[in-house]
């Protein structure tokens, strides 16, 4: 059925790296590269198909078969609930359910058939913070950010291709 909500992620890049690499000595424009920051993490995060930063995530879930979590890697499956027609939710006894989170980082959970939907909280991510990201993902968000600060004026040259090649060895894609 989809993921429902995802709380907000927190910044992904340290503002400060970013500075450093465009040679920014003052704080004028922080407003306008934070902003820039965080579209080229959310560009990070739609191409690679992996939330960056660890946050909490609700996804609705069909019972019956395992079904695997959409958002990964996953961390921890914090709670199970099954979801009544009104959208009041119930928490499943843990005897009453089945979870897993596998080797590559898919969590996995299987709700009994008796239930029509069910809520499932877990928490998913990379990192916990900008530090604990894997560097070739935050050296691609620092050059789009300062592409797209370089480019503020509209003559829309396209992003570098450096920025795919560093994110592409950690493109996760479903097929079908």
């Amino acid at each position: 059925m989809g993921l429902v909500a995802m709380e907000a992620p927190p910044a992904a890049v340290a503002l400060d790296e970013v500075n450093a690499f465009l040679r920014v000595a003052t704080s004028e424009e922080d407003a306008l590269i934070a902003g820039f920051v965080r579209s080229a993490s959310a560009a990070c995060e739609a191409f690679t198909g992996l939330p960056l930063m660890t946050r909490e995530v609700r996804e609705i879930v069909v019972p019956g078969s395992w079904r695997r979590l959409e958002a990964r890697p996953v961390q921890a499956i914090e709670a199970v609930a099954a979801v009544a027609n009104d959208g009041a939710e119930t928490l499943l006894a843990a005897d009453t359910y089945r979870i897993d989170i596998d080797a590559a980082g898919d969590g996995w959970v299987r709700v009994p058939s008796s239930e029509r939907r069910a809520s499932v909280r877990y928490t998913a991510g990379l990192a916990g913070d900008w530090n604990g990201l894997p560097e070739p993902l935050r050296q691609g968000i620092v050059r789009l950010a300062a592409h797209l600060y370089a480019e503020r004026s509209g003559t829309a040259s396209p992003p570098p291709a450096c920025v795919t090649a560093l994110w592409r060895p950690w493109r996760r894609m479903r097929l079908g």
